[in-house]
């Protein structure tokens, strides 16, 4: 199964497969009806502490990846991780994210999961 990320402020792609918004909060400047996706998992977005304590600072990076990746090893992650996989199918995931960082946003954490399964 091919999995990748894009922003949710980029135009989709033909191609993308199954489109799922992992952020927790809906995305600013960005109306319902205009963005083309076909799940919202917040439940895989980090946890609220984790979420605003990592405040998208690079410096925190390797500190947070570690504990979100612990966070997705729990069962119940574990369990939606596979369910998002087997609504995919063949089709393959694109994972859709807010963050304006490309290289320290936890879309890149959920790529290795979906990827470990």
């Amino acid at each position: 199964m091919e999995v990748s990320i894009r922003r949710v402020y980029d135009p989709p792609q033909k191609g993308e497969g199954l489109r799922v918004l992992v952020d927790r909060l809906w995305p600013r400047g960005v109306r319902k009806e205009d963005l083309h996706y076909d799940l919202w998992e917040k439940d895989l977005a980090p946890t609220p502490e984790l979420r605003k304590w990592f405040g998208h600072q690079p410096e925190r990076w390797e500190e947070f990846h570690e504990k979100y990746r612990k966070e997705l090893q729990e069962p119940m992650a574990q369990e939606r991780l596979r369910a998002v996989a087997d609504q995919a199918g063949e089709r393959g995931i694109t994972l859709l994210y807010g963050a304006r960082d490309p290289k320290h946003n936890h879309a890149l954490v959920l790529l290795e999961a979906f990827k470990r399964l």
